[in-house]
């Protein structure tokens, strides 16, 4: 790999983002690639406390998109510029195009003031590759229901899931230079033999 990646990898609750988070972590071993990965809203002290507060507290839709982009701003600043320019690949559970989807096609904040947002905190950087983890809501809902506690986000309905999706799959398809969609209905070993073969491509 003759430089560092920024790679995202976005997609509805339920998903199995975690599953494949570990396998492709075993794939930057494997092949001794120097990465790092982390996530969003999180992956600095301050960004940590205010996932805490994204996922617990009720709030308006615009503070919402506010303090995603605070907690993206501290982890830019602390994290993700850092090890780009040192030469580490950033690997992000989630990234802008997650505030697109939960904030904007979910809840309605205008794209526009997302966009202002977006200008101000990362400037020009966008990820070099996203993968997108898609799923049916109905059968997203069914898994998140089977696994784990919900947080506020996960408990939304199935309308507020479908708008999600929906707006996942819009912008996937404006951005298709950097943009994989994975069907997760697929096997475990089917999915991660795709991630393998887009990885392989990225990082020679």
């Amino acid at each position: 790999m003759k430089e560092a990646k920024f790679i995202t990898l976005e997609g509805v609750d339920g998903a199995g983002k975690s599953t494949h988070i570990d396998f492709i972590r075993s794939y930057f071993k494997s092949k001794s690639l120097k990465y790092i990965l982390t996530r969003e809203p999180g992956g600095t002290e301050v960004g940590e406390k205010i996932r805490e507060i994204l996922l617990k507290d009720e709030m308006s839709p615009i503070t919402e998109s506010l303090l995603m982009f605070a907690a993206r701003s501290e982890h830019l600043l602390e994290v993700i510029r850092p090890n780009l320019i040192n030469g580490i690949t950033v690997i992000s559970d989630r990234f802008t195009d997650a505030t697109y989807a939960y904030q904007s096609g979910g809840k309605g904040v205008s794209s526009s003031i997302i966009r202002q947002l977006k200008m101000i905190v990362q400037e020009d950087l966008e990820p070099d590759l996203t993968l997108l983890f898609d799923l049916p809501v109905k059968v997203s809902i069914e898994r998140l229901n089977k696994t784990r506690v919900l947080d506020r986000f996960e408990k939304q309905d199935y309308e507020f899931h479908q708008k999600v999706r929906e707006a996942y799959i819009k912008i996937a398809n404006e951005n298709k230079e950097r943009f994989y969609i994975i069907d997760s209905t697929k096997s475990i070993n089917d999915i991660q033999y795709e991630i393998t073969k887009i990885l392989d491509i990225v990082t020679k």
